[in-house]
């Protein structure tokens, strides 16, 4: 069960959702689902965990310093943000918030799913342009480990897709 947040770490929690992340700038990482703990004990104390989409992610150390800067922007002195493997992130933790912004960035968002799923939910992935689902995945490897490349038969242009992941 998710521990219920306290004042402070609501005011947390709400400014986090100014931070975009660096790869897909419509998107907070808070609405992306990597913020997996905020904890305020006492005034301008703040501990955050990021649980990153990928172990790999290239973006991690950029979003642990905008984390930082953003909290100390609204007050907070002593800080410590830590990335954590203790959750596991998944896709279905993309609010449905940070769905419509992967559609504004142009980006198909992944299917909600049970924690099964096979590679040909990428076939049937809808184009994030004009909606169609006569869509073609050209490659299951994109320019980053969490997306596919897609090409839109009806309006003849080229997307990625945002891979589930469980």
């Amino acid at each position: 069960m998710v521990k219920p947040l306290n004042n402070r770490e609501q005011i947390i929690k709400s400014a986090l959702e100014m931070v975009a992340d660096p790869e897909i700038p419509t998107i907070s990482i808070v609405d992306l689902g990597i913020v997996t703990k905020i904890e305020s004990p006492q005034e301008k104390v703040a501990n955050i965990q990021l649980t990153p989409t990928f172990s790999g992610c290239p973006a991690l150390r950029v979003m642990e310093q905008l984390v930082h800067d953003k909290l100390i922007e609204i007050g907070y002195t002593e800080i410590s943000v830590v990335t954590s493997f203790e959750t596991q992130w998944n896709t279905n933790m993309i609010s449905d918030k940070g769905r419509e912004a992967l559609l504004k960035h142009g980006l198909a968002p992944p299917v909600k799913h049970d924690g099964y799923f096979e590679l040909d939910v990428l076939s049937d992935t809808p184009c994030p342009l004009c909606g169609s689902r006569n869509t073609t995945m050209k490659s299951p490897f994109g320019p980053t480990l969490c997306r596919s490349l897609h090409y839109c038969n009806n309006c003849s242009n080229a997307f990625e897709g945002f891979k589930p992941v469980s």
